[in-house]
């Protein structure tokens, strides 16, 4: 008998056929092995839900899209957008006017208020800095604005049942408003982290693991794949050495910086180093973004939803305009972002371009607008320099420019030289063998990162903080280190292959 229930025990054993509808699928349409256009699928028991809808930065037209084409959107239940950022949010207004999809639309109330600015800003910054011919608008204002209404705002820890599907946010950092999302399925407890930072910074909450809930599937990103960021205080210090160095030698520092989102820390490090230094509060800020000015009421009025360090300068700066306001009806303005040494820049029509200077000026990626005008303008002069602070896409100027080129491609029409004014404009379109224009690049190029994306050891802390099973993990595609398992090609994976 024992022998009997030896070999019994040796003998393979047959598995039973899995029916589709217990696996898990997560499914990449974009973001997967590449940073830009994300877009995610997750499929378990015959419910779907799509995560983010965005663009890439280095591409045009339908090739910036995720592979929409590659999946049917009139299955998605639920379309969850993490932050207000393009590379995850811009194709929304293409989703829900171009293609079958008619589920639902969630983010948070504050990535609600800046996504409808982002996207205008974006769609007139298209048609101001491409000729007519170059054109390729995959959906027009009025569009986008006709569909705002169909996003519908929560709150973090707040939990909403959709079709069987439970979803709840939970505070992300990286920019505000960003939300990792818990979502469960028949039980099944997934999260999804999108872009998030565990960084104790001036002004976010550093993401929040969900507690008192077994995860059992995490999908998590790691842009920086295994690197480690230097020390923030580090980061900071060589930060203001480096543009310093720019001004001592009577140049001007160029930022690029997305509009919203890493550029309002950075403000508050220059404004707190501008306070604590005479010798340079001569010397001009400019933030050159309108979209920036319109959305600062935005980070005004969610205050609330920031961490204690900027909760306390705003009870600080109330008290003190109290104080000087005593007596009177009113009250003087007063708050975190109401910065001391920081002025909006309208437009370079405005700008009187003469002496040392700071801009921080969009797009982070320096593919056109005033970053990039800036950035022809200032090049040919040595005494400039161009300091990258974010993460910088394949593809894009601002990752060209790292490698210090000798010469960049002028797209935008010449002002009066490196260091004059004059308004700037898209150059025509070059057709096929026409000589590109070239100007001299002599600036000094540095970046520090400021991204505010977890680096691998705060990824790894996270991961096993989280202890779920089974981990997804989309990546960078230059980190050989990590094993890719989603592919912006349509690739699918169930859940037992992901490592």
């Amino acid at each position: 008998m024992a022998t009997k229930r030896k070999l019994a025990a040796m003998a393979p054993m047959e598995e039973e056929p899995v029916d589709p509808a217990d696996e898990l699928t997560f499914l990449a349409l974009g973001g997967g092995n590449e940073v830009g256009r994300s877009c995610h699928i997750v499929q378990y028991k015959g419910k779907t839900v799509m995560l983010d809808a965005g663009m890439h930065p280095a591409y045009d037209g339908i090739a910036a899209l995720p592979f929409y084409d590659e999946f049917d959107l009139s299955t998605v239940d639920i379309l969850l957008i993490t932050h207000f950022h393009m590379d995850h949010a811009a194709s929304l207004p293409y989703v829900l006017t171009k293609t079958n999809f008619h589920g639902r639309v969630f983010m948070t109330h504050p990535t609600k208020a800046i996504y409808k600015w982002l996207i205008s800003d974006s769609v007139r910054v298209q048609n101001a800095y491409s000729s007519s011919d170059q054109r390729t608008s995959l959906f027009t204002e009025a569009e986008h604005l006709e569909t705002f209404t169909q996003i519908e705002a929560i709150d973090y820890h707040t939990t909403h049942t959709i079709s069987s599907v439970r979803i709840t946010p939970y505070p992300a950092g990286h920019v505000l408003g960003a939300a990792m999302y818990l979502i469960e399925i028949a039980g099944l407890n997934i999260l999804f982290t999108g872009d998030y930072s565990r960084e104790e910074d001036r002004h976010l909450i550093p993401a929040e693991v969900p507690k008192g809930v077994k995860i059992d599937v995490l999908i998590t990103e790691s842009t920086f794949g295994i690197a480690q960021h230097i020390p923030r205080l580090e980061r900071e210090t060589a930060l203001m050495k480096s543009i310093t160095g720019v001004l001592n030698r009577g140049g001007r520092a160029l930022l690029p910086v997305f509009a919203l989102g890493r550029a309002q820390e950075l403000l508050l490090i220059l404004d707190e180093y501008w306070s604590k230094h005479p010798e340079y509060q001569k010397i001009p800020i400019y933030y050159a973004s309108n979209l920036a000015r319109k959305c600062m009421v935005v980070y005004q009025t969610y205050i609330s939803a920031m961490n204690d360090n900027i909760k306390r300068i705003f009870r600080e700066r109330m008290a003190q305009a109290e104080s000087a306001s005593a007596g009177n009806n009113q009250i003087a303005s007063a708050g975190p972002w109401d910065f001391r040494f920081v002025r909006s820049l309208k437009g370079l029509d405005r700008f009187d371009d003469v002496g040392s200077c700071v801009v921080l000026a969009s797009p982070g990626m320096l593919q056109n607008g005033v970053a990039r005008e800036l950035l022809e303008r200032w090049a040919p002069d040595q005494r400039n320099g161009v300091i990258i602070t974010g993460y910088s896409v394949e593809g894009t100027m601002a990752k060209l420019i790292l490698q210090e080129p000798e010469q960049i491609q002028a797209i935008m029409h010449r002002g009066r030289g490196a260091g004059g004014g004059g308004r700037g404009g898209p150059m025509g379109k070059e057709g096929p063998g026409a000589e590109k224009t070239m100007i001299p690049r002599r600036c000094s190029v540095q970046e520090f990162s400021f991204a505010a994306h977890v680096d691998g050891v705060e990824n790894k802390d996270f991961i096993e903080e989280i202890g779920a099973p089974v981990v997804v993990s989309t990546m960078r595609p230059s980190d050989p280190t990590l094993q890719n398992v989603g592919r912006g090609d349509d690739k699918s994976i169930s859940a037992d292959l992901v490592v």
